[in-house]
């Protein structure tokens, strides 16, 4: 009788006391930093961008030197990483086997997974504020060392598109995350089933597989000629390759009974 009265007493407390969302943020932030695998993609994504850049200032021909071009070039890294961050931010509970301690402490699990997507997009503007002044750095010192172009035409609409799709990319690997649960499968779907999907449908009039191919998509946000149609098919093909397999892994992630 004790016992069951201790208990509704502890859970009433937990549910009028629940833990502060900016420590579940934090929490969070720990987890991808604590594990060996989520460090040492941090470290790839902090080194791999300068390296670029300095590749770029020493190689490249000098009328190519100008903000748009590293934007372009220094993202690329974290297009390929920032999809694996968002998978291991949503998978870390089952393939550390953490996830029974996080959904006693926090049984909502929906602030859990809030927490989560607010730290790893935390984690992924800050990679791209990194990469943006690197390549305002790189290009000041193209124009220094290399007598480089130097231009800084577009330089806010350039670093606004590269952001989106930047972004976009840290969205799916965690949609792709919490639908699948098992981190090499995701990060399989997440790198073969677009790009097959490309491969298969990119013969087709551009104008129709905009629609929903991500990808074709996402183009002319690299070439800076996005119109009003192409936003809708952004929008679309969005809602296709990251609002479905983030609804589905909501749902999962809910539903899922932890072992």
């Amino acid at each position: 009788m004790t016992t069951a009265t201790v208990t509704r007493i502890t859970h009433a407390d937990r549910a009028r006391s629940p833990i502060p969302f900016g420590r579940l943020v934090r929490t969070e932030l720990r987890k991808l930093t604590d594990t060996r695998a989520g460090r040492w993609l941090l470290v790839t994504l902090v080194a791999a961008t300068p390296i670029v850049a300095a590749v770029m200032v020493a190689t490249m021909s000098a009328k190519d030197l100008n903000y748009a071009k590293f934007v372009d070039f220094t993202s690329t890294p974290e297009k390929l990483l920032l999809p694996i961050l968002g998978i291991l931010t949503m998978t870390g509970e089952w393939s550390q086997r953490t996830g029974l301690a996080t959904f006693v402490l926090e049984p909502r699990r929906g602030r859990v997974l809030t927490a989560k997507v607010v730290a790893a997009l935390a984690l992924g503007a800050g990679m791209t504020v990194l990469m943006l002044a690197t390549s305002a750095i790189g290009n000041v010192l193209g124009a220094w060392l290399r007598n480089g172009n130097g231009s800084w035409a577009f330089a806010g609409q350039v670093a606004g598109e590269v952001t989106l799709v930047l972004i976009s990319w840290l969205l799916l690997g965690m949609a792709l995350g919490m639908a699948l649960l098992v981190t090499a499968a995701a990060i399989l779907v997440a790198f073969v089933v677009p790009n097959m999907f490309s491969a298969f449908f990119g013969s087709g009039a551009k104008n129709t597989t905009a629609w929903f191919d991500l990808n074709q998509a996402q183009s002319p946000l690299y070439s800076h000629d996005i119109t009003g149609k192409g936003w809708v098919q952004l929008l679309t093909a969005s809602a296709l390759w990251i609002g479905v397999p983030m609804l589905l892994g909501v749902m999962r992630v809910r539903r899922t009974e932890v072992k």
